[in-house]
C-alpha cells in the first residue's frame, strides 16, 4: 500500500463532466450531483484504511454541506479485479451500511480519476457554484486512524467558505491516503 499526498489546489480549474453508474442503479452526471453553491467530488474506496478512518465524518460533512447548497458525490476508481473489496456489490454494501447521503459511483475505466488528476483515496475536490476548483485538501487531521473529536474540520470549513464567499482558503493542507489502484496496461 503506497501512501501519497495530493497536489496543491489549482484554483479555478474546471470540474470535468462524467456519467457514471451509481450503487442506486442510476447513472449520475456531474451536474446532477452539484448544488446551488458548489460541488464536492470525493475519490474514495472501500478497503483503504485512510478512508475507513473517516467514512462517518465524510457522511456528517456531506449532510451538513447539503444544507449550505454544496452537493457531494463519491467516486470509486480502483481496479476491483485486484482489490475485490472494492467491487460494485461491496460499494453498495458500504453505502448502505454508512447511509451515504450522496451518490457512490463506479469509475470502471478510471478515465474520470485521470481527468480529475486524482492520486489517492481519499482525494477531495471542492468546487464553487461555477464549478471552478477552490479546495484540494484534507478532511481533517485523520490518517489511518480517526483523529480525536474536536479537531479542525478542514474540508467542511473550506467548503462552508466556498458556499458563503465563492472562494476557498488560500492555505490548504494536502489529503493523504492510499494510491489509486490503477489497472495494468
Amino acid at each position: 500500500m503506497v501512501s501519497l499526498q495530493t497536489p496543491v489546489c489549482e484554483f479555478g480549474l474546471p470540474a470535468p463532466d462524467f456519467a457514471l453508474p451509481g450503487v442506486d442503479g442510476r447513472v449520475w452526471t456531474r451536474d446532477q450531483c452539484r448544488g446551488e453553491k458548489g460541488l464536492l467530488v470525493m475519490f474514495i474506496c472501500n478497503h483503504c484504511p485512510y478512508v475507513m478512518a473517516v467514512r462517518e465524518r465524510i457522511v456528517r460533512d456531506a449532510r451538513e454541506l447539503t444544507a449550505l447548497g454544496i452537493g457531494s458525490v463519491a467516486i470509486m476508481s480502483n481496479d476491483p479485479t485486484e482489490y475485490p473489496e472494492d467491487s460494485f456489490e461491496n460499494m453498495r454494501q458500504v453505502s448502505d451500511a454508512f447511509g451515504f447521503p450522496f451518490p457512490y459511483l463506479l469509475d470502471e475505466t478510471q478515465a474520470i480519476a485521470r481527468a480529475y488528476g486524482a492520486v489517492c483515496t481519499p482525494d477531495f475536490f471542492g468546487y464553487d457554484a461555477g464549478l471552478g476548483l477552490q479546495y484540494r485538501g484534507r478532511l481533517d487531521e485523520s490518517r489511518k486512524e480517526t483523529a480525536p473529536e474536536g479537531v479542525r474540520r478542514d474540508l467542511f470549513e473550506a467548503m462552508r467558505q466556498v458556499a458563503l464567499t465563492g472562494s476557498g482558503p488560500r492555505e490548504q493542507i494536502p489529503s493523504m491516503g492510499c494510491s489509486i489502484k490503477w489497472r495494468q496496461a
